[in-house]
Order: C-alpha cells, then structure tokens, then sequence
C-alpha cells in the first residue's frame, strides 16, 4: 500500500497501525480515511494478521479529530452523504480481529472513532480525553453514542457536555473504563505490541468469533444475543472441543495493577 497519512506493517501475525500526521496533532482529513478504508479491507482479507496495534506518531495527540483546516469532500446530496467517521472505524468496516489501541497525549473529538471501537485500551500517564464539540457550537452525537457503549452514560455526558472545559486524565479515564491500563509514556508502545503478540498467539478463528460475537451483542437484546452466542461457537468451534492442549503451552501470567 502507498501510504502517506499512516505507517502499515506487519510482523508475526501482529499489524501495526501508526497515525503519522504528527505535525497536524495526527487530526485526519480526507486522505488518512481513504487510507483507513484500504487497511481494514486489506487486515479483513489478510489471514496472516490476527492481531492489530494502533498507535500514533509524534509527542503531543494520539489524535485530536478532524483536520478543521482541509475538510472533507462531501457529497452534494445530503442523503447521499456519509459520516466520513465510518472509513475509521473497524467495526463499521466488518473488522473482527482485535485492536489494541495505544493513546498517549490528547485524545479528542473524533479520536473516539477508534478508541470506541477498539477491543483493548491502554494509555500513557500524559493521556487525556475531551470532546470539544459543543464548545465551537457543534451537536456532539456520533462521537458520544459510541463512548456511551463502553463508559456509563453519565460519564459519556459529561464529557460531551463540558467540552474544553474538562479533560479527562488518564486516571479517570481508568476509574470508568475508558482503559484498562495506564502506564509511563516510554512503556506504551511496547506493552500494546506485548498484549498484541499474546492474543495473536491463539487460534485466530476463536479470536475473532469472540470479538465478532461480543460486539454484534451490544445490538441485540440478552435472550437474542445469547440465542446468537451459541451459534457463534458452533460455527467457531464445530466439534464443540478444546483446538489446543493447554498443558503443552507454556504460561504466561501477569497480575495487573
């Protein structure tokens, strides 16, 4: 792929996938969602990736949204228009193998396109998250109905809310669940490909019917999404046993602090 707003590599089973706009705070424009739409129609049809890495370049933003200065290219019929958000976001683009998502610095706006959909979120101690929406007398929605799936829904307000006004510190972000994980700035990257590496390491087909399975629930009510479940480890599993003996793997345990 002939990439100019993104690096793309691959390595043992692991993609990863860096922001590189770090000179505009890695906000993307028309050609980073173009790029991201090849990447997961690329990840989604590459057997040898099972896992991803997404991370971003630069000291300052994991990603601060939209770039404000070049815009996008719309449609000139508004029912033909697309949320541009949608070539961002795994899920959307039917991407079922997992992210891990590394933030570091400011994460805002539309950052939450990847962060809201990512199955894994770390963070740096410098992290912090905002929704600047309202603030420019914008309506935040899209970015907010999908943190308001991983985070309660007053926290979800709240930050849609107070737009520039509060920044949500990688601690906080911890104490709701926005991350599982927050650690010093120089470890980030390395501890994202190391969780990356561990997930990647197992049947690939289990891995991406449980991430498949557990998403599409969130749609559905709980008898349905259970009456789906069971059918999904049939078709992940046909003969409803066990693919590895684990008593021939080693171990790898950690005790997260």
């Amino acid at each position: 792929m002939d990439l100019t707003t993104v690096i793309y590599e691959v390595s043992d089973h692991v993609a990863t996938i860096t922001l590189n706009r770090p000179e505009a705070m890695n906000s993307f424009n028309q050609a980073m969602c173009d790029e991201f739409s090849l990447i997961w129609k690329t990840v989604r049809e590459d057997d040898d990736v099972h896992v991803m890495v997404l991370r971003a370049a630069g000291d300052r933003a994991f990603c601060t949204g939209v770039d404000v200065k070049q815009g996008f290219d719309r449609h000139p019929n508004v029912w033909t228009q697309i949320d541009p958000g949608e070539l961002l976001s795994p899920k959307l683009n039917h991407v079922w193998k997992p992210v891990v998502c590394c933030v570091h610095g400011m994460a805002a706006g539309g950052a939450f396109y990847w962060i809201n959909e990512s199955d894994i979120v770390i963070c740096s101690e410098d992290a912090t998250f905002f929704d600047p929406h309202v603030s420019y007398g914008l309506t935040a929605a899209l970015e907010p109905i999908g943190l308001a799936r991983r985070v309660p829904l007053g926290e979800a307000l709240r930050i849609a809310l107070l737009g520039l006004d509060e920044r949500v510190s990688a601690e906080r972000a911890l104490q709701i669940g926005l991350v599982t994980e927050v650690l010093p700035r120089e470890r980030l990257w390395e501890r994202g490909e190391e969780i990356a590496r561990i997930i990647a390491a197992k049947p690939p087909a289990a891995i991406q019917g449980t991430v498949r399975a557990i998403w599409e629930s969130l749609d559905s009510t709980r008898s349905q999404a259970l009456r789906t479940g069971l059918s999904y480890t049939h078709i992940g599993n046909p003969l409803g046993t066990a693919q590895i003996d684990r008593a021939s793997v080693p171990r790898r345990q950690w005790t997260l602090r």
